[in-house]
């Protein structure tokens, strides 16, 4: 017995050393340009380890070879190829788009469906069926209809910040800026007044909170454990997300459905158009369960609480940081209040073209994603990587990196990467706003689904901000600005600070 259970361990030992000599042959076979890799981690040491941010782990791949069209990376085991060119990326995301349609996964479906079964999970036709149905959630007219209550989230919040500041006081802008971004999901999408700035006890903040905490060895250890054996992940049950949180969103949907049959309401968001695929028949579109809606309210509600967030932090930052941008936007602030007169309007606010480019030029230096995956789902042919190489042929199951911080700072795309120039955006909107180097929220029919409430949610923040305080750095912000190797996520080394100065121009309401 002894000598099988030997012979039995050998035996698995061979077929591991096998299999893992196997997949990092992967490029050689293929004759991409790769970094060697080391065992089990790939290429993701750095990254594993804290040296670097998943940024710069991105950018140092994309950085391999400057001609190139593609390299290669070893994400733990898995080959990746990270697509340089522009055109490819178009090509991948736009024409050929039928060939990678869906997104990695490295989380178990069964044990966390909220991560797994909402539109950014989903694959093939189910993801197409749910795209379809949630589109409508986020037309013009939509954005249009839930304005003023987006609006008068940011009123209050900019008139709290307001009365509470003085030239001495600092603020954590991430916590601020989640508080209001919590409101806005709260009023537009669920029809909950939480007011969060005055009560941040509210569950949906709380929960929200610890719903996206991916810092700490903790979560380092979950990651490592989901990418390098998700069987006995699952085995032992990791988890990235606390089991309260799926019983309070879940409660949550439920009882705004109840509430809204029961009482007759009709509201123009995605719980709205979830509610009305019940009516479906089959053919005719998805039938939604309360977790598929769950699920589907979930990802909307994380997307917008903290990569919402991270945005205006890094755009709040950038325009501190620099006065004479913050002039102008004053400038253009001040002249739409002035014409608005008690009102504010959808029109005015999406008119603002200095606040517009500078929201963008945010978005090209700390883009939500550093990176954006695909999976390959029919064979497809790569060009040569240079001249002399052979094409090369990716199959079913294989993955590809679009690189966006990246593309972002590369000199030949953008001239002069690292400087905060919105007027880069208005002396040559053809090669940067409409430039496929440029992709803040990835590309082609997958691309982010709220992005234009985002950005209205973004725009309509600052316009209030602005009107109303002058923004300098916090005394705690550690400047120049440094990404976080510690985080996950894209965030400022030791966080974000902000001093309010209280601007006396406009006193009344609008």
């Amino acid at each position: 017995m002894y000598e099988w259970t030997i012979a039995c361990s050998f035996l698995l030992l061979i077929i591991s050393i096998y299999y893992w000599l196997n997949r990092y042959s992967y490029f050689d076979k293929l004759d991409v340009i790769h970094k060697k890799p080391l065992p089990f981690v790939g290429n993701s040491l750095p990254f594993l380890i804290r040296s670097k941010t998943f940024a710069e782990f991105i950018e140092d791949a994309y950085n391999l070879d400057r001609d190139a069209k593609y390299v290669g990376l070893y994400d733990f085991s898995d080959p990746v190829v990270v697509i340089r060119d522009p055109e490819l990326i178009k090509n991948i995301t736009i024409k050929s788009f039928d060939h990678f349609v869906d997104h990695r996964t490295i989380i178990d479906s069964e044990q966390e469906p909220l991560f797994t079964k909402n539109l950014f999970g989903l694959r093939g036709n189910q993801w197409r069926e749910v795209r379809n149905l949630l589109s409508p959630a986020f037309t013009s007219s939509k954005m249009k209809a839930m304005f003023k209550l987006m609006s008068d989230c940011a009123e209050n919040f900019a008139d709290y910040l307001k009365a509470n500041a003085d030239n001495e006081s600092t603020i954590n802008s991430k916590d601020a800026f989640t508080k209001y971004t919590t409101d806005v999901i709260a009023t537009c999408a669920f029809g909950v007044a939480v007011d969060t700035m005055r009560n941040p006890n509210n569950e949906f903040y709380v929960l929200g909170k610890k719903a996206t905490s991916f810092d700490g060895i903790v979560m380092l250890f979950k990651f490592f454990m989901m990418r390098a054996s998700p069987t006995l992940s699952k085995l032992f049950g990791i988890r990235f997300t606390d089991r309260r949180v799926e019983i309070f969103f879940t409660e949550l949907v439920k009882n705004t459905i109840e509430t809204r049959d029961r009482e007759g309401i009709t509201r123009p968001d995605m719980i709205q158009l979830m509610m009305e695929s019940r009516n479906n028949k089959p053919g005719d579109g998805p039938i939604l369960t309360i977790q598929d809606m769950v699920c589907q309210a979930f990802v909307f509600f994380f997307g917008g609480f903290d990569s919402t967030s991270s945005v205006m932090c890094f755009v709040a930052h950038s325009i501190s940081t620099n006065p004479n941008i913050q002039k102008k936007l004053q400038d253009e602030v001040d002249d739409v209040y002035e014409k608005c007169g008690e009102s504010l309007t959808y029109e005015a606010i999406n008119n603002m073209e200095y606040l517009d480019a500078t929201i963008n030029e945010a978005l090209r230096l700390f883009p939500i994603q550093p990176a954006v995956d695909r999976v390959c789902t029919k064979t497809f042919e790569l060009p040569p990587a240079l001249p002399g190489r052979k094409s090369v042929i990716i199959k079913p199951g294989d993955g590809v990196f679009l690189p966006i911080y990246a593309l972002h700072r590369d000199p030949e795309f953008f001239p002069n990467p690292n400087e905060f120039y919105p007027e880069r955006f208005l002396e040559d909107p053809k090669g940067t706003l409409h430039s496929p180097a440029y992709m803040p929220f990835g590309a082609g029919p997958r691309m982010c689904i709220g992005n234009r409430f985002a950005l209205l949610e973004i725009k309509v923040l600052l316009f209030h901000l602005l009107a109303k305080c002058t923004l300098r750095p916090g005394k705690n912000m550690i400047l120049p600005l440094e990404l976080s190797k510690t985080s996950f996520a894209m965030t400022a080394k030791g966080g974000f600070w902000l001093s309010l100065e209280p601007r006396n121009k406009w006193n009344k309401k609008l």
